[in-house]
């Protein structure tokens, strides 16, 4: 059975290792003490081991302090404390782990240093003590690779802190025996965390699926379209995200978010979806690592001032707008138009003036570009918001304002526009500074705050949304994971407001793949162009779609 099989495999019935059994941590620095505290409170001895002199003492001091803090804060009885602290010992040496049933490896991100601990440990332990690298960027199948015994090998990947994030991807490499990968998934689940299943690709699910969070971000702050507070209050207050980005790599490292960056890149042979960002590179070199420097992105320390988006001033609301079409995922918006007291009129045609839609979408015989795939709808234009005075509110959908024929403003996505707090509005060139006004006030009649920013091709939350769900449909496609592992990572991992293959299927695929072709045909480098698997999927929702209307 291949790593992937594995990986795709019902789930079977398994039990962890057991609680009385020993585990060792080798490496004590803030992961590896936080695997030993997870470890310890779920009933192991555990032993340390530290090559690092008086490392693995000053760990269990610290992880006795902090055991100390959860009973002060009424999580943990004393009585507990005290038995998790006599099960907790140092190793001044290997062998002291000899009667290890589970060895998790947290040192530094080597592929030598993590081989050589490997091949060492399989001298010192038994032939089924389980062996487990907690490694986020190297390949598991590499680390055990020079192993006699690579079946008991597999990679456990915590998330940081340990004891707090309730996700571990649990990864089979080439050579992982199936039983192994249960044994370690049933150990994670006996310490009360979520574990995922995953087979041994670059990034595994969350590096994986991630990158778009971080990199388009990027990508609309070196095009000029908005300043980091802004992309961060955005993609926070109408994505639904958790952090922004900018504060999220500043709360990592730049130079840790960076380096994962890039070792998935190389990973993939310098695939265009994961390319790394120049302007992060030369915050990096500029000793600008976020909040352990004091400067990243933002200012730390005292008298730093806090990130502050642009947010358009007042501006008075219409008094009545008319609807064309159907606004697909912000549909919602007539609803809540008409509850602030805004007249709509509906248009009973969907060619508002006779214009053609923005960028148009291809017609039976036409020149679209070989790979096209005409969307839901046929050749009808998307839903728009008219305001008095014939500028158009449309929905983000990949393509710049500016190529539409009539004065248009781009709305970015929101997760739900009922709740989100914040909404971008994207002008082009030909929109006058009436119809700007009147959009503001629309959406400040809403409750919403307003960000304007540049015209830029999808805008910020929905280019980053469309190809989270597109690299999540691809992972699945190519058995990195199953769907609802997915779905549960990138939740779980990086607290994601919604999964991305829900996403998709909320926003509608179709849209999915729309918003990444027009990204496509402005950014034709491959960058955006959209899987097969999202293709072959529009392909069977029209399919189905036909064959309900025959």
């Amino acid at each position: 059975m291949t790593d992937i099989e594995a990986v795709t495999a019902p789930d079977r019935p398994s039990a962890g290792v057991p609680a009385g059994r020993t585990v060792a941590v080798v490496g004590t620095g803030t992961m590896g003490q936080g695997i030993a505290q997870v470890a310890l409170l779920a009933g192991h001895p555990v032993r340390l081991y530290d090559v690092a002199p008086g490392a693995a003492r000053a760990a269990a001091s610290a992880i006795g302090g902090r055991l100390d803090r959860l009973v002060a804060k009424g999580r943990l009885s004393a009585d507990a404390r005290d038995a998790a602290a006599g099960r907790l010992h140092t190793a001044a040496d290997l062998a002291e782990l000899a009667d290890a049933a589970l060895v998790v490896e947290a040192v530094a991100e080597r592929l030598d240093v993590k081989r050589e601990l490997f091949a060492a440990l399989e001298k010192t332990v038994a032939d089924d003590c389980l062996l487990a690298t907690n490694t986020s960027s190297l390949s598991v199948t590499a680390v055990a690779g020079a192993l006699r015994l690579p079946g008991r090998f597999v990679g456990l990947h915590f998330f940081n802190p340990a004891p707090l994030l309730p996700l571990v991807e649990v990864v089979s490499g080439h050579a992982t025996d199936p039983a192994a990968a249960d044994r370690a998934y049933a150990t994670a689940a006996a310490w009360g965390k979520t574990p995922v299943r995953c087979a041994d690709t670059p990034g595994f699910v969350v590096n994986r699926v991630a990158r778009p969070f971080y990199a388009e971000a990027l990508r609309v702050y070196e095009e000029r379209a908005a300043d980091p507070a802004t992309i961060d209050a955005v993609l926070r207050e109408s994505g639904g995200f958790r952090m922004g980005p900018f504060e999220l790599t500043d709360l990592i490292g730049q130079d840790v978010n960076e380096a994962v960056t890039r070792s998935v890149w190389d990973a993939f042979f310098q695939d265009p979806r994961f390319t790394p960002s120049l302007a992060q590179r030369r915050l990096v070199e500029s000793g600008r690592l976020g909040r352990k420097s004091g400067q990243g992105w933002y200012a730390y320390g005292e008298g730093a001032q806090g990130p502050v988006p642009a947010t358009a001033a007042p501006a008075p609301a219409p008094q009545a707008v008319t609807v064309h079409g159907d606004l697909g995922p912000a549909a919602v918006l007539v609803e809540l138009i008409e509850a602030a007291g805004i007249t709509v009129h509906r248009a009973e045609s969907r060619r508002p003036g006779g214009i053609e839609p923005p960028g148009g979408v291809e017609l039976p015989g036409g020149n679209e570009p070989p790979g096209r795939i005409e969307p839901p709808g046929g050749n009808e234009p998307p839903g728009r918001i008219e305001l008095p005075g014939g500028t158009f509110v449309a929905l983000a959908d990949g393509q710049a304002a500016d190529l539409a024929e009539t004065p248009t403003i781009h709305l970015d996505l929101a997760l739900d526009y009922r709740t989100a707090t914040r909404v971008a509005l994207a002008p082009a060139a030909a929109v006058p500074a009436a119809g700007l006004v009147a959009a503001t006030g629309l959406f400040q009649a809403l409750g919403k705050q307003v960000s304007v920013i540049a015209d830029v091709p999808g805008m910020i939350v929905a280019r980053t949304v469309a190809m989270l769900a597109d690299l999540a449909l691809d992972a699945v496609r190519r058995g990195v994971a199953s769907a609802e592992d997915v779905d549960t990572a990138m939740k779980l991992g990086v607290n994601y407001p919604r999964g991305p293959l829900a996403w998709g299927e909320e926003l509608g695929w179709p849209w999915v793949l729309e918003t990444l072709l027009n990204l496509h045909d402005e950014y034709p480098t491959g960058r955006y162009a959209p899987s097969q698997e999202l293709r072959r999927r529009v392909v069977r929702l029209r399919a189905g779609e036909e064959g309900e209307r025959s």
